[in-house]
């Protein structure tokens, strides 16, 4: 008589202990599909599988095209007793266009004189306008320099007073002095703008070159309170409001700020 050697039966939890092929090939499947075959198998098998952890994902970072932060000189630098003490800011979600003006201010000054024209600029939007504060976020001086115009916190989405209509989701940027047609506009100045606008829309990953979605909030801008208009990403302040600013001069140099800006966050 022939003797045929014994086989052992698997013990029950042998694959919960030591994942075989089969657990190998759920690991590698998606989860939803590793689901369906489990919920597939016989009603008489093994229905708990021990599957491996889910791989972590690689967190994507929420901003896509950033660009380096200015250096920009903090308004305590400028502001008197008066200016320190401000109504409580307004903020937005986010900063989703900036606008570019020009302050109709003379161009003859040395740097060294910005932080006393700033003063004087805040007095006279404070008393002849009687607004709350100055209404730039940032002012650039013929130097290159940025200031921090608006109180709020530089890095926030500060609600001014720059462009009426438009004031929610942008950020007004003020180039100090008359660029009216002819007049030359400081390399210095176009870099630091460039720059300003490439950070501050690079927050939400706004393309400098792109136009944008904004609400009219008042019928003394270019559109009807309420309408949705669409504009420049980075525009003038003639864009939004009936205004020569920022000058002709100014204006005819937006296109290559805006390259500049978008180079500057990596973009092609």
């Amino acid at each position: 008589m022939r003797v045929f050697p014994r086989v052992r039966a698997p013990r029950p939890h042998a694959l919960r202990r030591r994942p075989g092929a089969a657990l190998l090939l759920l690991g590698c499947m998606p989860p939803l599909a590793a689901v369906l075959v489990l919920l597939m198998s016989p009603a008489g098998g093994e229905r708990t599988v021990v599957l491996p952890p889910p791989r972590p994902a690689q967190a994507r970072s929420a901003v896509l095209h950033p660009a380096p932060r200015p250096r920009i000189v903090p308004r305590y630098v400028w502001a008197d007793d008066g200016a320190r003490s401000q109504p409580p800011p307004r903020y937005d979600d986010k900063v989703v266009a900036v606008f570019v003006h020009h302050t109709d201010s003379p161009n003859r000054y040395r740097c060294s004189e910005t932080p006393r024209i700033i003063r004087a600029l805040y007095t006279g939007q404070r008393g002849n306008r009687r607004w709350d504060d100055i209404g730039y976020n940032f002012l650039v001086d013929h130097c290159g320099t940025i200031y921090e115009g608006r109180a709020g916190g530089i890095d926030r989405a500060v609600t001014g007073a720059h462009t009426q209509g438009f004031n929610h989701r942008t950020a007004g940027i003020a180039a100090i002095g008359t660029f009216t047609k002819g007049v030359p506009v400081p390399r210095a100045m176009t870099d630091a703008i460039a720059a300003l606008a490439a950070w501050k829309l690079g927050l939400a990953d706004i393309d400098p070159r792109v136009r944008v979605r904004l609400v009219s909030s008042n019928g003394k801008s270019r559109y009807q309170a309420g309408t949705a208009a669409t504009l420049p990403a980075l525009a003038g302040h003639n864009d939004g409001f009936m205004t020569n600013c920022p000058g002709a001069a100014l204006s005819a140099l937006l296109p290559k700020i805006r390259e500049q800006a978008a180079h500057l966050q990596g973009r092609r």
